[in-house]
């Protein structure tokens, strides 16, 4: 019986396998000249399935302008050749890149020399209409341009500087076989530029530095995203905090003196004092809200950014910066203040439980003081009581040694009528002592019982 193995597979299997080959690097050979854009259409409404439609339309509307098929169901990558130049699609969470590759690059990067060589780029081919309807989310466009450098002699060669608009120029050498030169400016055109020189590269070693390189600029600006969120909470955390501070102060002002009163005007300041501590965590609690999944994901895009720098083993060029040492300077700093404003509100967030906490504690205590003197009232009333009950006893027992002589009384004047010989007020006055004494007695064994 012949197995067919495929039934055997797990419903995940081909997926996932194919997920490590999703993202290929393209494959580049000197002189190229490359387009990139990430655009960036997330709000803060639309879930990871919103975006990734949206991101699908706009790739819907690129191919229908050309007559070519969009990829369909959710598909995130996209590669294809429209004759002019080739187009590499990826989409992401919260973005999608657009890679454009010139097919006719020759003359436009090797035939006008490295200062020209911008003058020719894939965004020429591409439809006005559609990169109009982009407007307002485009957060990265980049040209490079791979060009084949066969003197390598002149490691600053004064063409570059013409090249770039920046006054800082930054590069190095990447995997010993090439340079990469770039300013991390946006340019007149509103183009940031990359240049890489192939000295020598191995088969696909030019594409994956391309890529690593649109990678660096892409996450970088992705990871400066949550700066603005940054820049945002440093007042509003500044306001809580002074707040908190005016707050605490105050319950150390008048911590002394509830405690030691416990009186309902104190107990109504502090409840004052729980409602506006209240407030605060609730404004925190909001600001950590609204911030957590933009620095989570700014730390997120800064890790990825040295993952790749690292990727490229630079090495120093004399006297210019490398690209590892430019973000150190650059973008280290931007992420560091988003690192503590998280930390900022995480200890806020726990000063101000500690002083919920304090300031409940101390509310529990006058409301005990407060309980213990009411206790001390009901016990005074309950003593109080207790001898108007026992003022009450005496009146008791003459009141029911009076009826019960009164019975007995009653009785002897009618055993006297009916002829027996007896003094019914002598034997009432002999018998009130002894009516009186029983009287007592029995009240007596009742409290006992009640009270056992």
């Amino acid at each position: 019986m012949s197995i067919s193995y495929a039934q055997l597979n797990h419903p995940l299997r081909i997926p996932l396998a194919a997920e490590i080959h999703s993202r290929p690097s393209l494959r580049l050979r000197a002189p190229e000249a490359v387009t990139h854009l990430a655009v960036y259409a997330k709000s803060d409404g639309n879930s990871e399935r919103d975006n990734l439609q949206i991101q699908q339309e706009i790739l819907t509307s690129f191919c229908t302008y050309f007559g070519v098929a969009s990829p369909a169901g959710e598909a995130k990558y996209f590669f294809h050749d429209f004759g002019r130049f080739r187009l590499k699609w990826e989409c992401h969470t919260e973005f999608a890149t657009y890679t454009f590759v010139e097919n006719e690059s020759d003359e436009g990067v090797s035939g006008h020399g490295v200062a020209q060589a911008f003058t020719r780029v894939p965004i020429s081919h591409l439809p006005q209409q559609w990169l109009l309807d982009l407007r307002g989310k485009i957060m990265v466009a980049a040209h490079v341009v791979l060009i084949k450098d066969l003197d390598c002699s002149d490691k600053t060669p004064s063409a570059l500087r013409q090249t770039f608009e920046g006054g800082v120029l930054v590069g190095s050498q990447v995997l010993q076989r090439g340079e990469v030169w770039t300013d991390f400016l946006i340019q007149a055109d509103g183009f940031s530029r990359f240049m890489v020189k192939d000295q020598d590269f191995l088969d696909q070693q030019a594409g994956r530095i391309v890529q690593r390189l649109l990678e660096i600029e892409t996450y970088r600006m992705m990871a400066l995203l949550g700066l603005p969120h940054a820049q945002k909470a440093a007042p509003v955390l500044a306001a809580i905090e002074n707040e908190l501070v005016k707050l605490t102060a105050a319950m150390t002002l008048n911590g002394s003196v509830a405690i030691d009163a416990g009186e309902d005007g104190d107990t109504d300041s502090e409840q004052v004092l729980l409602r506006q501590i209240i407030d605060l965590a609730a404004r925190i609690e909001k600001l950590s809200m609204e911030n957590s999944y933009r620095f989570s994901a700014s730390k997120a895009y800064f890790s990825l950014v040295q993952a790749r720098i690292d990727e490229l083993r630079e090495f120093r060029i004399e006297g210019v910066p490398t690209i590892g040492e430019f973000m150190d300077r650059r973008l280290a700093p931007a992420m560091n203040t988003c690192e503590a404003i998280v930390r900022r509100q995480e200890a806020l967030a726990d000063r101000i439980a500690h002083t919920n906490d304090l300031l409940r504690t101390r509310v529990g205590i006058v409301q005990e003081q407060q309980n213990r003197k009411i206790l001390q009232s009901m016990n005074a009333r309950a003593a109080q009581q207790l001898r108007l009950q026992q003022a009450v006893e005496g009146l008791s027992v003459a009141a029911i040694t009076y009826y019960v002589a009164g019975l007995f009384q009653y009785a002897g004047k009618g055993l006297k009528a009916v002829g027996v010989q007896i003094n019914p007020d002598l034997v009432t006055g002999l018998l009130i002592p002894v009516i009186a004494g029983a009287v007592w007695m029995g009240l007596r064994r009742v409290h006992q019982r009640l009270h056992h």
